[in-house]
């Protein structure tokens, strides 16, 4: 099936949408948050959990991790991504182009590409925007990202804007790439551009020009959620969202908390994903839609009641906070499943709760409701 985008609904005071992505497996109802399952797998958490519990519409990989490890020829071997981790709705891989950049003491950018050594065993690799799109391919994801180059923050403008000329650059030979190949698995597979520029107008606007010429399934905005403060995130998302097309999905890269996922549907953002939900988890912060707690205070030692009685999933009505404390606290493993499938679960009930306002025309209210409570500490 030939992959498209939907757009069904537009809130009337904010520039919230609400659409459907159709891909070859399944539908994603937008806006989405995307659990982030870097090495073909959300850590901790069951594909059935990610069903049934959390109510995911579709994962993420990582073109880096998963080309080190299990390595494409295991991906072949198995029929692409869907058939090695079971999962059988949609897939985006992203690029491998935040984790260069994560890797600033071990790689070099030039203009063939990145080189870089390995964190597993300190091998030399290099990518390029072919290979990456190759490896993409082997990967099998429904969505694939073009190769970019993330720049820190701060960042002077001279680096940022010979950045963004790269990563145009490389996202044309990308996209001569993707387009001279062919999916290996019998279905088909879109590619996201993503826009660059960092916290400089002018640049994100020539960016998200230049991205939005390609003419793709959909776009994505990258270079953000580096430690920028959260005003320039969303005065720069803002802009670029202000240029992309509308009739595409927009895919703001690795954000972010649930306050940000609210302020940036609200400037027209359709897709995001974040490790912070499960990252979180793992060191006992819950989030609530009346605000976050840290289940290792001792406040909760002799607290009985449910981790979250409102939750959408059974599993977080079923544990109380006493329980689930004592788990941390014993260093056993449950405690931090738990509380990523609570996480998980909290975030996929938040957009689709935000789905619902943009649909019922109210969104802007609620969410003007919603945002102080989220970052209240309980």
């Amino acid at each position: 099936m030939k992959m498209k985008f939907d757009l069904e609904a537009n809130d009337p005071h904010s520039n919230a949408r609400a659409g459907c992505l159709h891909t070859a497996h399944g539908d994603i109802q937008t806006p989405i948050f995307m659990p982030v399952g870097t090495v073909a797998t959300v850590k901790g958490v069951h594909q059935h959990e990610l069903t049934n519990d959390i109510k995911a519409q579709i994962i993420l990989g990582n073109t880096y991790h998963l080309y080190l490890r299990p390595g494409t020829d295991i991906l072949e071997q198995a029929g692409g991504l869907h058939k090695f981790n079971g999962w059988d709705k949609p897939i985006l891989t992203d690029s491998g182009g935040y984790q260069v950049f994560s890797l600033a003491h071990r790689r070099k950018i030039k203009e063939e590409g990145a080189t870089f050594a390995s964190h597993i065993d300190g091998s030399k690799h290099l990518f390029t925007p072919e290979n990456v799109m190759d490896v993409q391919r082997k990967i099998g994801a429904d969505i694939i990202m073009a190769f970019d180059e993330c720049t820190p923050y701060p960042c002077e403008y001279k680096y940022a804007k010979r950045s963004m000329h790269m990563t145009h650059r490389w996202l044309k030979r990308c996209w001569t790439r993707f387009n001279e190949t062919e999916p290996l698995y019998g279905y088909e597979q879109a590619l996201f551009p993503i826009v660059q520029g960092s916290v400089y107008k002018d640049l994100r606007k020539q960016s998200a020009e230049t991205i939005a010429s390609y003419d793709s399934v959909g776009n994505a905005i990258g270079g953000l959620s580096v430690g920028e403060p959260h005003e320039d995130l969303y005065e720069m998302t803002d802009l670029v969202c202000s240029i992309l097309p509308k009739e595409k999905p927009r895919y703001l890269m690795g954000v972010g908390t649930p306050a940000n996922l609210l302020e940036c549907i609200a400037l027209g953002v359709d897709m995001f994903d974040c490790v912070m939900p499960t990252r979180n988890a793992r060191h006992a912060l819950i989030y609530t839609k009346n605000g976050k707690m840290n289940l290792k205070n001792a406040k909760w030692k002799d607290d009985f009641s449910p981790l979250d009685p409102e939750a959408p999933n059974p599993t977080s009505r079923f544990y109380t906070k006493a329980y689930v404390r004592h788990l941390f606290a014993a260093g056993e493993l449950l405690g931090p499943q738990i509380a990523s499938i609570h996480n998980l679960s909290f975030y996929l009930w938040l957009v689709g709760e935000a789905r619902k306002h943009i649909l019922a025309g109210d969104f802007l209210a609620w969410k003007n409701e919603m945002v102080p409570k989220l970052d209240q500490r309980l």
